[in-house]
């Protein structure tokens, strides 16, 4: 089952708020040992490389998404709202 996160930002960040952001991302990277949060990570950034903001998804492939989706909740691939808090408990730990 693929997951996503979503993160939303604002445009308006000053340059320098957005190096120390950095800086800070780096270090708490540096302290991460769940491997799934590393997936996590990754993830995003492998995403943000092919999806930026000129270029959207077609209906087509949108609704596409939307029956795998669909199908995989049929087919019990997905996680309850418990078991889904318990699994990002242990993220940064």
């Amino acid at each position: 089952m693929v997951q996503k996160l979503y993160i939303c930002y604002t445009k308006n960040t000053n340059i320098m708020d957005v190096q120390a952001d950095i800086r800070w991302i780096h270090s708490e990277l540096d302290k991460v040992k769940d491997i799934n949060l590393l997936k996590a990570i990754k993830n995003i950034l492998k995403y943000r490389e092919k999806v930026t903001d000129t270029k959207r998804i077609s209906i087509e492939q949108y609704n596409k998404e939307l029956d795998q989706a669909e199908a995989d909740i049929e087919a019990g691939n997905y996680y309850t709202t418990e078991e889904a808090r318990k699994i990002a408990s242990k993220w940064g730990r």
